[in-house]
């Protein structure tokens, strides 16, 4: 009994995660990549989501308010409306490539876990502002996945890595020269209208401009 509980406790036990940012995919065209951190900051953990949950994540991060709710903005204010909050987001399973979550809720009464996609799940407890943690055992998983990946990568041949070294994207820097002309009081007309206009990805890069110069 002793042993069966100590195993239960080694692979329930959970591993703190921060969002430190999001990046497009290098291995699926069109995808991103949500990057969570442990505490430490020894392990990270990189999750493929779609452009619509990148989207509403880094509006999360960058405290940016659209002029009309987003779903999970929407599910916040439904939430608040009737009291339920959320405690935390649990990563909970690594299954054929894909992360499954839970979402661990309390109305005042009761507690209760909901399934969630992963992306969801993130971007939630940024809005709710509650933690996001992994089972030990998913972060393992993970790390032997891309130890895997590492390893073939190794295998192929080094002039595809030659060719990337030699035509960077370059669409960061055009990003920011495209801002770079403009005065601070410019800046901020144009990120209120690309909020007006829910180009949250321009106004995310505008913001990041503004940034540079405060």
């Amino acid at each position: 009994m002793y042993k069966i509980f100590i195993q239960d406790y080694i692979l329930m036990e959970k591993i703190r995660l921060e969002v430190i940012g999001i990046t497009k995919s290098q291995s699926q065209a069109g995808a991103f990549a949500v990057i969570l951190e442990d505490a430490a900051g020894k392990r990270q953990l990189p999750i493929l989501i779609g452009y619509n949950e990148a989207q509403s994540i880094a509006i999360a991060l960058e405290h940016i308010n659209p002029p009309r709710p987003l779903t999970h903005d929407l599910f916040k204010s439904f939430s608040d409306t009737f009291n339920i909050n959320i405690l935390e987001v649990i990563i909970s399973k690594l299954a054929d490539g894909v992360f499954y979550s839970k979402l661990v809720c309390h109305d005042g009464i009761r507690k209760v876990d909901i399934d969630s996609r992963t992306s969801d799940a993130i971007a939630l407890a940024l809005r709710f502002d509650c933690p996001i943690y992994a089972y030990k055992v998913v972060m393992e998983a993970a790390r032997n996945i891309d130890t895997d990946e590492d390893e073939k990568k190794d295998e192929q041949d080094e002039a595809p890595e030659l060719k990337k070294t030699e035509n960077p994207d370059n669409s960061g820097e055009h990003a920011i020269s495209e801002f770079e002309k403009y005065t601070l009081n410019e800046l901020k007309d144009l990120l209120n209208e690309a909020i007006a206009n829910e180009e949250y990805e321009r106004a995310s890069k505008i913001r990041d401009e503004i940034k540079k110069r405060k």
